[in-house]
């Protein structure tokens, strides 16, 4: 795994160049291609507030084929009215232009801060400068994960390959997130809406992920749904749905590997939910002024939506990031946070576990050593375990803790 990168898959190309938008001096224009129009299929932010490309993308992808991605950092293109639009089609124009493809082929996606028009001059320049330097090697692929990073500390990256019989198949991708996290995407199949004003920071979660399967793209939005569900949906920073959250997948058809049997589309489904999952992962790790990935476990709960509105209500609980900030074991506000969600829960049924200690059962405390479990929450990793008896549905989120660094990136942003 280690090994392969978002450009293993057979037929594509990538790159990322600095074009001046970002204030850092790092890669803020990516471009992506496929030598051929792939199947695709795309997860959009279900915010009622979303950015031009946003807009522009769920018409491109209509239809089920891309021939590209094109994207910057630095800017949203969010709240910026008819010219965002234009701009939105003007990225998709000139990144046609150096793919050789249809402006309708490419997707466009943007990061950054809100209500801002985007400095075209800029994007213009990087875009057609990408063209000078596509190629299918890991650099490549590493510039182009740089590009879409904003107040990322690290860029992130995942890919597996699998065999149908004798056939490799590889499935990868790269994401950003660090902030303004708490996806809530929807495949898309088209459609319009509008946009409406809002003046703000912006982080966004962005993933594109490539595969040389040959799979059609019906298939790729049922997949890719499904994923988004075990995965980026599943991950929260802040609760705060962007602008702008996009997750994209192209399948090229490189590899020869035959679709045609339920055991080879359950061999794709668990390399694209593994990758999915890894990526979202990573943003949690990875959260604004983060030190530890914090996952949250309900189990035995009446139904799906119960668990996953529970586990929600603690991941996103202020005091319980604060609490895992600073290693105190304060079980209360896991249990109340629960018994906040507006689902069957009953705490005189459950029980919860901090890191493998039980602290918490039947409605009343259990001694624990308080020195040894904070001793474990101090660990870059803490796993915060509720068992109730209500049934055998179960969810898990991955959140991170609150630290004082986030109120600070927050209270003075920008990208």
């Amino acid at each position: 795994m280690a090994d392969l990168h978002l450009l293993s898959p057979g037929g594509f190309r990538a790159t990322g160049v600095y074009a001046g938008i970002k204030t850092r001096h790092a890669p803020d224009v990516g471009l992506l291609v496929c030598d051929r129009r792939a199947a695709a299929a795309a997860a959009f932010t279900t915010n009622k507030v979303f950015a031009a490309p946003v807009k522009v993308g769920r018409e491109h992808v209509a239809d089920g084929r891309l021939s590209a991605i094109v994207v910057n950092a630095g800017n949203a293109n969010a709240c910026t009215g008819r010219q965002g639009e234009k701009d939105a089609r003007r990225m998709c124009a000139l990144a046609a232009q150096v793919a050789g493809c249809e402006a309708t082929d490419v997707l466009p996606s943007s990061t950054g801060i809100i209500g801002h028009v985007l400095p075209m001059e800029k994007v213009e320049a990087g875009i057609l400068d990408c063209g000078n330097y596509l190629g299918n090697s890991l650099e490549h692929a590493m510039l182009f994960a740089d590009a879409i990073l904003t107040t990322d500390l690290k860029r992130k990256t995942a890919a597996v390959e699998f065999k149908v019989r004798r056939e490799l198949v590889t499935v990868a991708g790269v994401c950003k997130g660090s902030g303004m996290i708490g996806p809530r995407l929807a495949v898309s199949r088209g459609g319009k809406s509008s946009v409406r004003s809002l003046k703000g920071r912006h982080a966004t979660m962005l993933a594109y992920l490539t595969t040389d399967a040959a799979i059609g793209s019906a298939s790729l939005r049922q997949l890719l749904g499904k994923a988004c569900e075990r995965s980026f949906n599943t991950v929260t920073v802040d609760d705060h749905a962007s602008t702008n959250d996009t997750a994209a997948i192209l399948a090229s058809g490189h590899s020869p590997a035959k679709f045609n049997s339920a055991r080879a589309m359950k061999s794709f489904a668990d390399a694209l939910d593994e990758v999915c999952q890894a990526l979202a992962y990573q943003i949690a790790a990875d959260g604004e002024g983060a030190t530890k990935v914090v996952i949250i476990k309900v189990k035995g709960a009446a139904n799906e939506s119960a668990a996953r509105a529970m586990a929600r209500a603690i991941a996103n609980s202020p005091l319980v990031k604060c609490a895992m900030n600073g290693s105190d074991p304060n079980w209360g506000r896991i249990v109340s946070a629960a018994g906040m969600a507006g689902v069957p829960f009953n705490p005189d049924r459950c029980a919860l576990s901090l890191s493998g200690t039980t602290v918490f059962r039947n409605g009343q405390a259990v001694p624990f050593d308080r020195a040894k479990v904070s001793a474990e929450l101090a660990k870059n990793e803490v796993v915060a375990e509720l068992a109730c008896r209500d049934g055998k549905s179960e969810a898990t989120v991955w959140t991170c803790d609150l630290s004082k660094d986030y109120v600070t990136i927050n209270a003075d942003y920008h990208t």
